[in-house]
């Protein structure tokens, strides 16, 4: 069977699927090839289920200090077979949901493994999809005008550090935990390392966190990364920083030992079991692009401002081109891909107006540049910061620690960076996004008059505090 279409999606995640529904949208002939689920890693093994476990451990995290509320909870409990129950029926129901959206806008759906075939009786240019069908069925032929690679990403492990999924876990065999451990290594304290180390300690479970770099999560502000690691060991995670795990002295019996090599001398820890938390890698093999001339750099497609790879109709979007490795990046860039082979002229994506979010509790977000990343860039900086321990709805709900941290260009008064850790932030980083998006000051924000009380406040507050005009400080 062949049939033709205006574009072929290879990978049906949070990238690929949106990608298609803007196709349609545009009235173009669409089709997906997804040899999982519709959703993706996001909606299966990523984003959606971690995102179910994090708030029962909050849940369970709470209960267990309600007498401060003055609600007296006698034995609390933790069933963690139905913490996993309630996962699947959120994941379950959200993929109805795609599926639905699919059927909506006449999208055709693939199941099995597409490969891109190079120059053939089919087309004088490579792009042509061959379907390898899950059920068995004869391929099917699609040849579209234009491709969109959204195949995503897997998780990374270190040489010699194989996960075995009983001992030595990636977050994808983690997510399908049956019974918790009583401890735990996490190597790697990034974003996802820190959202399970997070998770697991407000489940109970002891956890040391060994991270490589000299300190947590730090691609985010180094004032962030200071509190969080405050607050972690305030939960009681062990946190190791400036450690090189060393994979050949990995030991598995009734658990597992592993050394780090800290400041040039060797030392052992030991656990139950490991989590290998230490990034994501692309999904490039086994799709045909050596039948293509689209470059891989690094593992990742090569792409322009545009998503198009060397091959000018076939483009590439999402974990598999590497940058940002977020859903809501990949959403955007396969309706920037659609719009642009669609001539609609779409304006490239500004990837300093992303918002990155870390789950954890509490919880981290942020915008545009850190203070050391500004003052390299050469900006003369001026700094605001206000805590959540002064904000009422903060204190209301017993989360007062953490702040708001407003960095501005002195000289121009333009907003280059806003940090947040502490409650609900990732529910808060849109206003900062948006200040971004406008080329907003700190006098704008601060004119913003935000409801009272409100942890919002603590935004208006950071903005005054730039330059020194907080009220309630």
């Amino acid at each position: 069977m062949a049939e033709e279409y205006d574009v072929v999606i290879l990978g049906g995640g949070t990238g690929g699927y949106v990608a298609a529904i803007r196709a349609s949208q545009l009235g173009l002939k669409t089709a997906i090839v997804e040899k999982g689920k519709l959703g993706g890693t996001c909606l299966h093994k990523g984003c959606i289920p971690s995102k179910a476990l994090l708030r029962s451990a909050e849940v369970y995290a709470t209960a267990k200090e309600a007498d401060t509320f003055g609600v007296m909870i006698n034995d609390v409990k933790l069933d963690f077979t139905r913490v996993q129950e309630r996962k699947e029926k959120i994941v379950e129901g959200l993929h109805k949901g795609v599926q639905h959206l699919m059927k909506q806008g006449k999208i055709d759906v693939f199941e099995g493994m597409g490969r891109i075939l190079g120059p053939s009786i089919f087309s004088p240019m490579p792009g042509t999809v061959s379907v390898e069908m899950n059920n068995g069925e004869e391929n099917p032929m699609l040849i579209p005008k234009n491709v969109i690679v959204a195949t995503g990403s897997r998780p990374r492990t270190l040489p010699g550090l194989d996960i075995d999924g009983e001992f030595v876990l990636s977050s994808d065999e983690a997510l399908e935990l049956e019974k918790l451990p009583e401890s735990m290594i996490i190597v790697g304290g990034g974003v996802i390392g820190i959202e399970w180390a997070s998770m697991l300690s407000d489940f109970g479970v002891d956890i040391t966190v060994i991270e490589y770099a000299d300190r947590i999560v730090p691609t985010e502000d180094h004032e962030i990364s200071k509190e969080m690691k405050r607050l972690m060991k305030k939960k009681g995670v062990k946190i190791i920083t400036g450690a090189k795990v060393l994979p050949e002295t990995i030991e598995k019996d009734s658990g597992v030992k592993i050394k780090a090599e800290i400041k040039g001398e060797q030392k052992e820890f030991s656990a139950d079991q490991l989590l290998v938390s230490v990034g994501r890698q692309a999904n490039t093999e086994g799709i045909g692009l050596e039948n293509t001339d689209i470059v891989v750099e690094k593992g990742f497609i090569k792409v322009n401002k545009h998503m198009q790879t060397k091959e000018s109709h076939i483009y590439a979007i999402g974990d598999v081109i590497g940058g940002l490795q977020l859903a809501h990046v990949a959403s955007h860039e396969g309706i920037s891909a659609v719009e642009h082979m669609a001539n609609e002229n779409p304006e490239p994506i500004d990837y300093s107006l992303v918002s990155k979010c870390i789950y954890s509790n509490p919880e981290i977000a942020s915008v545009g540049l850190t203070e050391n990343e500004a003052k390299e860039a050469g900006h003369n900086l001026k700094v605001g910061k206000f805590s959540f321990r002064a904000i009422g709805k903060a204190l209301v709900y017993g989360e007062s620690d953490g702040f708001v941290k407003i960095i501005a260009d002195k000289d121009t008064n333009d907003i280059l960076g806003v940090h947040m850790i502490g409650p609900h932030v990732t529910d808060m980083i849109s206003e900062a996004g948006l200040a971004k998006v406008l080329d907003a000051t700190p006098w704008e924000v601060a004119h913003t008059i935000h409801p009272h009380p409100s942890l919002s406040e603590a935004i208006g507050e950071a903005a005054l505090a730039v330059d020194g005009k907080a009220i309630h400080s």
